[in-house]
């Protein structure tokens, strides 16, 4: 019996054999400055994400603390130890070891509120574009309303006014309310980037072609328009994820951000922070470096995918 030696590849096999062909591999093969970029983020996120087994030490085992250990200098400065790396805070915990795990909660809090942003602000730009008239107006206005406030004060007016409504919450809402502080000021420009994007995708034929037929307005938006208009939002939010972070740390620095319970970069630069002009520098200097890291490698990975996706900026 005959056996057929090529077989027919599947769809995923297929897509995955496009993409690897396509002009976005390819400029991300020939574009340096991405590759080192993501190679940056893909360290970060594998660190954060299995910091409970690559980390050397748990710094938030009480058990495992030592004040003897407390304020020691990097391992190549006279005084510090090989087993801590990069040093440790007034408490004793390895500074290294609280990078990974405090980059775990900034990524999660980045991410998730960059997710609700998308969500709210894709929503509402994608009616305001379709439909027009005063929904368009409306939901405009809100936008306008928005951005004549400074963000970071929206995100400590949300904060703080969830935190005295809930002052004995768990930590899980308190980072419910970190996330809404977060995306309730980003999703203004994903609404605004989907609405310019809708009114020109909304009086092409094959939208109109689609109403002809009898397609309902809700149907012809998931099915038709959004599709066309997620290039620019994905841009939007790969870039957005950086400044999310950065909201999360400002907050957490200025003691209204995530609970003190579980640091995050920003409440490790503020601990650090009240040392720094004691000598111990390397308390608040590390966790700077790797916000800053983070932040740039994100920044120079959404300025390439923005380039690649558009081929008039090639």
């Amino acid at each position: 019996m005959a056996v057929d030696a090529d077989p027919k590849p599947t769809a995923s096999a297929s897509a995955l054999r496009g993409f690897f062909d396509g002009d976005v591999w390819h400029s991300f093969r020939t574009s340096p400055v991405a590759m080192l970029a993501a190679f940056i983020a893909s360290v970060c996120l594998v660190c954060a994400l299995f910091a409970g087994v690559v980390a050397p030490h748990n710094p938030f085992d009480l058990a495992t603390l030592d004040l003897m250990d407390s304020l020691k200098p990097p391992s190549w400065i006279e005084g510090g130890e090989s087993r801590f790396v990069l040093g440790t805070d007034g408490q004793g915990r390895d500074i290294l070891s609280a990078l990974m795990y405090g980059t775990r909660i900034s990524l999660l809090v980045g991410l998730a509120s960059v997710l609700l942003s998308i969500l709210i602000g894709v929503t509402l730009g994608l009616l305001a574009g379709f439909l027009g008239g005063r929904t368009d107006a409306f939901i405009m206005r809100i936008c306008d309303v928005m951005l004549s406030f400074p963000s970071i004060l929206v995100a400590l007016m949300i904060s703080g006014v969830g935190r005295s409504l809930f002052p004995h919450a768990p930590d899980a809402l308190a980072f419910v309310v970190l996330v809404l502080a977060i995306a309730l000021t980003g999703w203004v420009q994903y609404a605004r980037t989907v609405r310019g994007s809708t009114l020109v995708e909304r009086n092409k034929e094959y939208v109109q072609a689609a109403r002809v037929i009898g397609v309902g307005p809700l149907r012809i938006m998931r099915r038709h328009v959004l599709p066309n208009v997620l290039g620019p939002v994905l841009v939007l939010a790969t870039i957005q994820v950086a400044s999310a972070i950065i909201t999360e740390a400002t907050l957490s620095f200025l003691g209204v951000g995530v609970p003190v319970t579980s640091p995050s970069l920003g409440t490790l630069i503020r601990n650090g922070n009240d040392t720094l002009f004691s000598g111990e520098w390397w308390i608040t200097a590390w966790p700077s470096l790797t916000l800053v890291l983070i932040t740039l490698s994100v920044n120079l990975l959404g300025d390439w995918l923005r380039d690649a996706l558009n081929p008039r900026l090639r």
